[in-house]
């Protein structure tokens, strides 16, 4: 019977947060970092602390958290330690069991490149993890988001997508998580993609959709069901539109870039240029004659 409830109860937590608006969702407070660190990297350490922590405070209100909740620790490790170990070889750092580890000499490596995204990064990903209650939210979801709130989309985004795409190696979402433990390049496309199809949702659908997924993952709903309450639309639908609109990009820039279309250009100015240089030549043999003529008279 309690479950017959719950669609009831998402709905009620969905409908008071579009009826309280942006308010409901704002922190009141940047999440609390503790730092630990091995000496040598006391200085990577002390530039974090630094790090705009309204920023911060902004990722906690995307993700739907009024309360950031409890300290983040934050763990600078060295290569070759036991920690460093755990991240693949091309990692540079992992959020876990509400914690964060970041290997400094790994970075800037894509798709972050400062030390700063780093962090913001990873702690997005603690800061997702506690909107949604610890419910399941699936890796693209997870590294799409935290992309969006840590980094700029960049032209290094697009060209991996277009790079992709030109290769036939688009990856439905169903099997884009597998993409990230598939190795750098592979992962490298995923989180590309996965930055791309998050970035899209929010502007199709508004800035507080991932605060809307990430309550109704927490009220007990599967991600799926959070996505449908939260967009109107299935995540299929979605998915379907997302690939269209990239389709109808990427259907153009091949053929602008394409040998044929170069040839074509090519000709286009060549004929152009011939057109003004046999305008020019006549002009100027306009002039001589008139110059002759004049001459002509003065002489006569």
């Amino acid at each position: 019977m309690p479950s017959l409830h719950l669609p009831l109860l998402r709905s009620l937590i969905l409908f008071l947060l579009a009826a309280l608006g942006p308010a409901a969702l704002r922190a009141d407070a940047a999440p609390e970092l503790r730092f630990v660190h091995a000496p040598e990297l006391a200085g990577a350490a002390e530039r974090l602390a630094a790090y705009d922590h309204d920023a911060l405070r902004r990722t906690a209100e995307l993700v739907g958290l009024a309360d950031a909740g409890e300290p983040i620790p934050v763990h600078l490790v060295l290569e070759g330690s036991g920690a460093a170990r755990l991240a693949p070889s091309w990692g540079l750092a992992y959020a876990r069991g509400g914690q964060v580890v970041i290997i400094p000499s790994r970075v800037p490596g894509y798709p972050y490149g400062r030390l700063e995204t780093v962090l913001h990064h990873e702690v997005a990903h603690v800061l997702i993890q506690r909107a949604a209650a610890g419910g399941p939210v699936p890796r693209w979801f997870h590294e799409g988001l935290a992309l969006y709130a840590a980094r700029d989309w960049g032209l290094a985004d697009r060209s991996r997508i277009l790079w992709a795409t030109w290769r036939g190696q688009e990856s439905a979402l169903a099997v884009l998580d597998r993409r990230f433990a598939a190795g750098a390049d592979a992962a490298g496309r995923a989180y590309a993609f996965s930055a791309a199809f998050v970035r899209y949702l929010i502007d199709r659908h508004g800035g507080r959709t991932p605060a809307r997924v990430l309550a109704g993952t927490a009220a007990g709903a599967s991600f799926e069901d959070a996505f449908l309450d939260a967009t109107g639309v299935t995540l299929a639908e979605a998915e379907l539109a997302f690939f269209r609109n990239l389709d109808l990009w990427n259907k153009w820039v091949p053929f602008v870039t394409s040998s044929t279309t170069l040839w074509i250009v090519v000709t286009f100015l060549a004929l152009w240029a011939f057109r003004r240089r046999r305008r020019r030549d006549a002009e100027i043999k306009a002039r001589w004659d008139a110059e002759d003529a004049w001459w002509d008279g003065e002489v006569n």
